[in-house]
């Protein structure tokens, strides 16, 4: 069954980012099928993972890096050499997925705590405005929102299209917009908000943590100051390390008011005295991540480094189309990585769904979140078993 393309309309979440949207490709250019990154999650034998924008599955790979960390720390119990070269192994791979130079990237324990270290750096004297959507996550959103005793005047944007465009003037500072909205999955316009940013004098900030590893990022496209992302979703890692991209010429207002040893420009100097800050994005960071979050992060970015981007974007948004297709009016329709379902009990809804081993994010909405390891049999046992629940009497 055939759907609009909605892309590009006046307005609509997705206009003006081309680059982020992809609606064909052929699957043989990332040189492995979707069946077969598939195997590399034993769980999805028995089990419908639609919740990788919420936590993504459990892979070989994750299972692989845990034991090897068990085995390391049986033969020798301080891997300090091993522990750093995984954290840095791991800013080069996100680096190289958003076309970045790993100076470029800072490795923080989450993207709150990088978003944080964005605002301490900035002076609201001069440019006391920021620009940021309701559609941003809150642990971000709230960050832009504590900095009123700073000076700082937050201006929230309703909705996830254009809005940003007339708000952004030259008393703003800095300006912020998810790449992708956690709550609809639209695509929003970052490159446009960026250059109307860039325009006035002000600073933009990416949120892509729902955008990571299911569609290309390229931030000399996106034109953007800072972006964020980290491994728990998308990615295929799990919770506690996170990536923070500084632009080149981006400078400080003042120095990040959460430091630590990792933060330094020699971190194994061990030199309470000297608070030094590298000049590069490694000045944002605070502590290393631990051993695990470390080797789990090179397990997910190892498999989506496998991967075309493009390709991956494509498959995602196929998947989406289809699962609109099949919910009609049951489904908000916004093409991204995700599927919003409208129920009057979303919780009830989940559970249900829970029970017959299909797993959707959930919360306030359910949603259908798509990854390249996804086929059209999940979306069809998904889309029948909440057929069965709105049958319900």
């Amino acid at each position: 069954m055939g759907l609009p393309d909605h892309r590009g309309r006046p307005g609509d979440p997705t206009c003006g980012v081309v680059s982020m949207t992809v609606t064909s490709a052929a699957p043989a250019a990332t040189g492995i099928s979707p069946e077969r990154f598939r195997e590399h999650f034993p769980i999805l034998a028995d089990t419908v993972h639609l919740a990788s924008c919420s936590l993504g599955p459990h892979s070989a790979a994750l299972d692989q890096a845990m034991r090897r960390m068990l085995d390391t720390m049986r033969e020798d119990p301080t891997p300090w050499d091993m522990w750093l070269a995984e954290v840095e192994q791991s800013r080069q791979r996100f680096a190289a997925l958003i076309n970045a130079r790993p100076d470029q990237v800072a490795v923080v324990p989450s993207a709150t705590v990088g978003a944080y270290q964005v605002a301490s750096t900035l002076d609201w004297g001069d440019r006391p405005k920021i620009v940021a959507t309701d559609a941003e996550y809150p642990s971000v959103a709230h960050i832009w929102a504590a900095q009123r005793p700073r000076g700082g005047t937050v201006e929230f944007v309703s909705g996830e299209g254009t809005g940003y465009l007339d708000r952004v003037d030259d008393r703003t500072g800095l300006v912020s917009v998810p790449l992708v909205s956690y709550r609809t999955g639209a695509v929003m316009p970052v490159a446009e908000v960026a250059a109307r940013a860039r325009s006035v004098g002000a600073r933009s900030f990416v949120d892509a943590y729902q955008a990571a590893g299911v569609l290309p990022i390229d931030v000399a496209q996106l034109g953007c100051d800072y972006l964020v992302s980290g491994t728990m979703k998308y990615l295929l890692g799990l919770p506690g390390i996170a990536y923070l991209y500084v632009a080149d010429g981006v400078t400080d207002a003042q120095e990040p008011q959460l430091t630590g040893f990792f933060g330094r420009a020699n971190p194994l100097a061990f030199d309470p005295s000297v608070l030094d800050f590298p000049p590069d994005a490694r000045r944002y960071q605070v502590n290393m991540p631990t051993l695990p979050v470390a080797l789990a992060a090179n397990a997910g970015l190892g498999l989506i480094g496998q991967l075309d981007m493009v390709v991956v974007a494509a498959h995602v948004d196929r998947l989406a189309r289809y699962a609109v297709a099949r919910l009609g009016d049951l489904a908000a329709p916004v093409f991204g990585p995700q599927v919003t379902v409208r129920d009057e009990d979303p919780r009830g809804l989940a559970a249900w769904l829970n029970a017959r081993r299909i797993f959707p994010a959930r919360g306030n909405s359910v949603r259908l979140s798509f990854h390249y390891f996804n086929t059209e049999a999940d979306v069809d046992a998904a889309c029948d078993a909440i057929e069965q629940w709105r049958r319900q009497p």
